[in-house]
């Protein structure tokens, strides 16, 4: 064996005992980490430039770069170990499909880092660049949560240079995400299954620190708020509004409700004349008795609200969900009932949506919604009410029985952990193109919504 080979194994073992060293200290301080912080298996990567990476089942490293790191700092190895394990429980592999990958991977890395700083753990802490702690503040200014989600799509409205980009790459990355992207069929069907492990992993991960945080108080509510984010299934906005539809009879002929052996029959033995045509009309079900309730506190702006609207009008107007007559009722509330305009139709909806102006400001109350949405109920206001949708960013303060109607908050982001949501409301943050932001409205209806519309 010659010696340049002898070198290299010493070399990448060195480089794997200072990644096991730090995996140590990390399951020693984060108990409820050890099954996950496990789950990389090392090895030298001849391609990886950078300390690591992974590709959520592997993790490649360069010695050389981790015996540098090492050297300057013996906290490097606890914080890369961590920072990747991060990643794979955040699902930050797994969703950078269809997103900007520059930005994408900046803001995972920001993600990481701020909820790294936030541990207080000896083995973490280090002392961090004034550059970097003033954008994560600009961060904690826009959102409560700093979740990869979040900042992505603070990086894409703010439209950075490339140089100021690159500065902040160099305060937050530590890893290589280059094999993050998998393109090929069986490559991306071997992704999806890892998805679905670290998705499982973040489930258990959050259910035992669960226990450990109600006895010891602190240490890793920043760790609860991401897990409970990765932790979560993408909802289908299309599919959660057919929930609200109610049985309807439609004019429309029915096919399914008869036997094509007798239509079939006639046609070819009596001139084209059918022993038995289907019913003039079908059941199917159809949403009219409909609550929009938009949050208009301080937390939320026109063009959100706006563009959560739009969203929906389009969502309605490209589908059979609604019937040709509405009744819809949009509340506006912060404290207090703003404005109730009762919408009939679909083209009413889009004049009120393009035209729509805020009412509020102060803080956020949802009771008084419901209870004039009861009053609306027992007065005969809705034949058959199935929901109430409610835009906001979830704080605030909730009624304290559940009503007859299923309700669902639709999130801007996920709340932090001191928000209580009741067990009787349905909490989704869905993606849709209003989570995409957009310089002004007419934009995002070009873009987003007449794609949807193509016969507007």
């Amino acid at each position: 064996m010659g010696r340049d080979t002898m070198n290299n194994d010493n070399l990448s073992s060195v480089g794997q005992d200072i990644l096991l060293s730090g995996r140590t200290q990390l399951c020693l301080a984060l108990p409820y980490l050890s099954g996950p912080l496990c789950a990389l298996v090392p090895q030298p990567g001849e391609g990886v430039t950078v300390s690591s990476a992974t590709d959520g089942e592997v993790l490649y490293y360069n010695a050389s770069y981790l015996a540098t790191g090492f050297l300057k700092s013996e906290r490097f190895s606890p914080r890369l170990n961590l920072h990747i394990v991060l990643h794979c429980l955040f699902r930050h592999l797994a969703k950078r499909r269809g997103r900007d990958p520059v930005l994408w991977d900046l803001a995972c890395d920001a993600a990481v880092e701020s909820v790294i700083d936030s541990l207080p753990y000896v083995c973490l802490t280090q002392h961090a660049a004034p550059a970097r702690e003033l954008f994560l503040a600009e961060c904690r200014r826009e959102m409560k949560v700093l979740s990869a989600e979040g900042i992505y799509r603070m990086l894409l409205r703010e439209r950075l240079p490339e140089y100021k980009i690159a500065s902040l790459q160099r305060l937050f990355v530590m890893d290589e995400h280059s094999l993050w992207d998998l393109e090929e069929k069986q490559e991306q069907e071997r992704s999806e299954r890892q998805d679905h492990y670290w998705q499982d992993a973040a489930s258990r991960s959050q259910t035992a620190m669960d226990s450990l945080l109600s006895e010891h108080g602190s240490g890793g509510e920043n760790v609860m708020e991401q897990l409970s984010i990765a932790a979560r299934d993408d909802v289908d906005y299309r599919k959660f509004l057919r929930r609200f539809a109610a049985p309807r009879e439609i004019l429309r002929a029915d096919t399914n409700a008869f036997d094509y052996i007798y239509y079939t029959y006639g046609l070819q033995h009596y001139g084209n004349m059918p022993l038995i045509e289907p019913p003039e009309t079908r059941e199917e079900k159809r949403i009219e008795d409909f609550v929009i309730a938009i949050d208009t506190s301080m937390s939320t702006s026109g063009i959100l609200v706006r563009e959560f609207l739009a969203s929906t009008y389009a969502i309605l107007r490209s589908s059979d969900t609604f019937t040709r007559k509405l009744n819809v009722h949009i509340l506006q509330c912060d404290d207090q009932l703003r404005s109730d305009q009762k919408i009939t139709s679909l083209d009413e909806l889009r004049r009120y949506m393009e035209n729509l102006s805020l009412s509020g400001g102060s803080a956020t109350d949802f009771r008084p919604v419901f209870e004039h949405v009861d009053k609306l109920v027992a007065s005969g206001g809705f034949t058959n009410l199935r929901g109430l949708l409610y835009f906001t960013d979830g704080m605030g303060i909730y009624p304290e029985k559940r009503p007859d109607y299923e309700t669902a908050f639709i999130l801007l982001d996920e709340p932090p952990l001191s928000v209580k949501i009741p067990p009787w409301a349905i909490r989704i943050i869905p993606s849709l193109p209003w989570k995409r932001p957009r310089d002004n409205f007419e934009e995002f209806w070009q873009e987003e919504i007449l794609q949807e519309l193509p016969e507007l």
